[in-house]
């Protein structure tokens, strides 16, 4: 193939639709990446859970067969990729595969050699690297980009956690994070001995942690993608955290909204401005492709601080690659496939983030990722199925129709979800049940969970139905991220 350089937005479109080697996202489920393969031909998911009970055309879900238990999401990838089914599917289908993940090691890098592919994303290794929230701190301060006021330290126990809080000047109301973990599993509030105590085990011993000044903040997301034209930086979402009524975790991601008027245009526009920094900054690390950062932004202060980087797509990817703006040139994602695919690019990325920076570009939708907040351990015995569910004028939730795209939400009354448990799965504290997308907003303007949000996700939970766990049953929580 000649190697003509792409010059537009209209021409990186075609180049896809004309994709002749299969490309494969393979994961828990296809929910980061859901729609990409009405934008990319040749474009398939490899699925552990089968959100769409066969329905969905692009999706293969191997039968399952006898594995370790999963530890992680790598781990789910690796059975996968090494699943006789999956492994016939691809020679069957031929071509130069290529391979997209959530997750991945150095184990999952050599399976994709093994299978004649190449792994498109950087190497596990600096993403692992560039994934340490204490590494992101350094990142951020070479890149311009500043971090709530923090001390990177090893901590030994509460005297010396004081200590060090005397020394750098951050007070004792302090927030911890360990180098990795994720949606409030790692993050600890401390403002007492006593809740030192009851983290102690998680803070003592773990190397380095990174040790922050507590500010009030609202959280916010933004994702962005480093090639070798420049960073393209998506819009500034607002982030639920810690709602009881979708995780058990304090300080736990729960979903995302999506809206023009998000922040003030002057927050906005810094928040873009730093991200393009940070990608560059990326780009002198070695790093490249898709990434999102997380941004507090302080309430008295208005100021903002860098939270943390995902190296990677996210539970936000949904959200970036399905708006309007996304719509009406390409999703963000396929500048990530661009970047690997080789072939010769050359567009005005200014413009593009001009373009996207408009209010215009950008219509409002939410998301709510529903999690089993009850301290209970149960089998599912009926779930609801993935599709269009409507809220009735008295507030009850029903399911309509199928359906495996959320651009089909026709009003505010109705709403996309897509579950993850289903019948026969166990059902614990912290287990994702699914991930519901409505229009419009599902937080007030002070930040609270509205109404309807309430009513929508007491709807979908009352949908499933369990019988409890013989007594002499029980089950860890997994406690690792599938999406």
């Amino acid at each position: 193939m000649a190697r003509k350089t792409l010059r537009n937005i209209s021409e990186i479109r075609r180049f896809f639709h004309t994709n002749t080697d299969p490309i494969y996202f393979v994961s828990a489920t296809n929910f980061n990446l859901l729609g990409l393969d009405e934008w990319v031909r040749n474009f398939k998911y490899i699925c552990y859970m089968d959100c769409f009970d066969g329905r969905h055309p692009n999706v293969l879900v191997p039968s399952e067969v006898p594995h370790d238990e999963f530890q992680s999401i790598e781990d789910i990838n690796n059975y996968l990729l090494q699943h006789k089914e999956v492994v016939d599917y691809i020679k069957e289908r031929g071509g130069k595969p290529k391979f997209v993940f959530l997750m991945f090691d150095e184990k999952t890098e050599q399976l994709v050699k093994e299978l004649g592919g190449e792994l498109w994303f950087p190497k596990a290794k600096l993403r692992t690297q560039m994934d340490n929230k204490i590494e992101t701190v350094r990142v951020g301060n070479k890149a311009g980009v500043p971090s709530v006021p923090n001390t990177l330290s090893e901590v030994k126990d509460y005297d010396h956690l004081r200590e060090i809080c005397d020394k750098a000047d951050l007070g004792h109301d302090l927030v911890l994070q360990s180098a990795f973990g994720d949606s409030g599993h790692t993050t600890f509030f401390i403002k007492s001995e006593a809740d030192f105590r009851k983290h102690e085990h998680e803070i003592v011993g773990e190397g380095e942690i990174k040790i922050m000044k507590r500010i009030d903040c609202r959280g916010s997301a933004i994702e962005a993608c480093a090639t070798s034209q420049g960073t393209i930086v998506g819009p500034l979402m607002t982030e639920l955290v810690g709602f009881k009524d979708l995780t058990p975790y304090r300080g736990g991601w729960c979903g995302n909204e999506i809206f023009a008027t998000a922040f003030t245009p002057k927050q906005r526009q810094q928040a873009r401005d730093l991200t393009f920094k940070f990608g560059e900054q990326l780009r002198k690390e070695g790093y490249r492709g898709y990434f999102e950062l997380d941004f507090l932004i302080d309430k008295k202060s208005n100021d903002i601080w860098l939270g943390e980087l995902n190296p990677r797509i996210t539970g936000a990817s949904s959200m970036t690659n399905h708006a309007a703006f996304a719509h009406a040139d390409a999703p963000l994602f396929l500048f990530h496939l661009l970047e690997f695919s080789k072939k010769p690019f050359d567009f005005d990325v200014e413009e593009l983030n001009n373009r996207w920076a408009d209010p215009e570009m950008i219509d409002s939708w939410s998301q709510m990722v529903i999690k089993h907040t009850d301290d209970n351990v149960d089998i599912i015995t009926e779930a609801p199925q993935s599709g269009i569910y409507k809220m009735l004028p008295d507030g009850k939730v029903v399911f309509d129709r199928f359906d495996y795209h959320r651009r089909a939400v026709e009003s505010e009354d109705e709403a996309f979800f897509l579950r993850i448990l289903k019948a026969g799965d166990y059902r614990y504290e912290g287990a994702d049940l699914g991930i519901l997308v409505t229009r419009g907003r599902s937080m007030t303007k002070s930040f609270q969970l509205t109404p309807k949000a309430k009513q929508w996700i007491a709807g979908i939970k009352n949908s499933y139905y369990a019988r409890p766990l013989p007594s002499a049953k029980v089950l860890e929580d997994p406690a690792f991220k599938i999406m």
